[in-house]
């Protein structure tokens, strides 16, 4: 809701990952809340302190509220939750829709379809929230690898993702 836990920690492990694959070049990351409690805001101190531990950096990430350009730009917004996708749904315009999902559908290991907000709970939420956030980043690079290799021969026009909600 308000991009300082679950959204930042989706951007940070998704750069991670796309460096790592040196796919970063080809594939633009962004994170936004629905909501703008924290704008300005670094990630909050426990979500980085978990993405440290496992070598992610979201130091210089900061808080923004998701904006109409974003609705236009992206290919894709992902939002964490079902709530987070209503708002979503309400301010996209409707020919756009097919660009919303939930994050999570592209997990390979997990049943959820939402990442839980561990903002109000203990410690151990935002470990979950690792897990979780690793394992369908590595699924929605595995379909963007493959909508690379399919858009290949037409020239793919650069996919440019954007995680909603913290």
């Amino acid at each position: 809701m308000g991009n300082i836990c679950r959204s930042p920690t989706a951007e940070g492990v998704l750069r991670h990952m796309l460096q790592q694959k040196k796919l970063d070049g080809r594939v633009e990351v962004d994170s936004a809340g629905t909501h703008g409690y924290h704008v300005g805001e670094a990630p909050d101190q426990r979500t980085q302190r978990a993405a440290a531990s496992r070598h992610y950096d979201l130091s210089d990430m900061r808080a923004r509220k998701v904006a109409a350009q974003d609705l236009e730009y992206f290919d894709m917004i992902l939002a964490m939750d079902h709530n987070n996708l209503s708002v979503l749904q309400r301010i996209c315009p409707p020919e756009k829709h097919d660009r919303l999902g939930l994050f999570m559908s592209y997990s390979k290991n997990f049943d959820d379809d939402e990442v839980p907000d561990p903002y109000y709970g203990l410690g151990h939420g935002f470990d979950l929230v690792l897990d979780m956030v690793e394992d369908a980043a590595d699924g929605l690079i595995e379909s963007i690898q493959q909508r690379l290799i399919n858009d290949g021969a037409a020239e793919a026009k650069q996919p440019n993702l954007h995680g909603s909600t913290s």
